[in-house]
């Protein structure tokens, strides 16, 4: 097979224009590793670390429904050395971002993070932008990924870094903000400079947002409406106050904070796309579910 003849999930889904609106998967919790050797594919779980201590910090993660991701500093990875940094963020109930931080050197230094999976962590700290890089699990990740995280790195080095899978490999790039549980797609280095720079200004825009994770799929496309609309708007400027399922569909009540207290009813519908092949690494073909928003009524 030729160079141009290599298929490429993230190509094949623009070219068909694939809809990212809905796709961030549910999630609160939030654990980072850093390690600076090569990346497994499956991640964490791949890693040859004491069994013991990977088997704590698994059952811990999976009791708090915390997703494990690997990073390391773009452009600074280390083939000698296994330690780093760790911590465990996490959106709170009350929309608060918490985070806690340590560092490890022996595998055994892990099990910290089990003491702070039970810990409501430090507020206030600013938020980490993740970008997956994650090419062993799929090559778009790679290609598209590294010159996203590179101009990142650039401009915020102490905010940024590179990342294993985070789910819509045909969506990269894709950027997280955590713990602020907020997922981007479709990036280049050039547009991933203005969302984040939005981002971090607290103004967030409908173009290349994928979801909330704080929120399920008909709510996300919602908001992603909402925001598309309306405009740009901070993180908790809009909450969801109802989601009622019905035959067509769902009903998503969506009430804006002040300044803007407006209310809107918004009419989510789903659908399924023909089987098509949306990974690289997965030859089979799969279907995908698309959410539609069909109408945003003003009550």
């Amino acid at each position: 097979m030729t160079p141009a003849d290599r298929f490429l999930c993230a190509d094949a889904a623009r070219a068909r224009d694939d809809a990212f609106v809905g796709t961030a998967p549910y999630g609160v919790v939030w654990v980072l590793i850093e390690y600076g050797r090569g990346w497994p594919a499956d991640g964490f779980e791949g890693l040859a670390l004491d069994p013991e201590t990977k088997a704590q910090v698994l059952a811990a993660a999976r009791a708090s429904r915390a997703r494990i991701i690997l990073v390391r500093r773009h452009g600074r990875h280390r083939p000698g050395s296994g330690g780093g940094r760790w911590a465990v963020l996490r959106h709170d109930g009350t929309g608060t971002p918490r985070q806690q931080w340590g560092r490890w050197q022996r595998d055994q230094d892990l099990a910290q993070i089990v003491t702070a999976l039970g810990s409501p962590g430090e507020p206030g700290l600013p938020p980490v932008v993740l970008v997956c890089a994650h090419g062993v699990h799929d090559t778009c990740c790679a290609v598209r990924g590294r010159p996203v995280v590179g101009a990142l790195s650039t401009r915020w080095p102490d905010l940024v870094w590179e990342c294993t899978h985070v789910g819509g490999d045909r969506f990269a790039a894709n950027v997280v903000v955590v713990p602020d549980g907020v997922y981007y797609g479709n990036l280049d280095a050039r547009s991933a400079l203005t969302v984040v720079q939005e981002h971090l200004a607290d103004r967030i825009h409908a173009d290349h947002l994928r979801g909330y994770t704080t929120l399920y799929p008909p709510q996300q496309t919602a908001v992603a409406a909402v925001l598309g609309r309306f405009g740009p708007a901070g993180r908790h400027a809009y909450d969801v106050t109802g989601t009622v399922r019905h035959e067509g569909g769902w009903r998503v009540r969506i009430s804006g904070r002040a300044p803007d207290p407006r209310v809107f009813d918004v009419e989510v519908r789903a659908r399924r796309t023909p089987p098509r092949r949306l990974t690289c690494r997965g030859p089979a073909d799969s279907s995908a579910v698309v959410y539609d928003v069909t109408s945003i009524r003003a009550t």
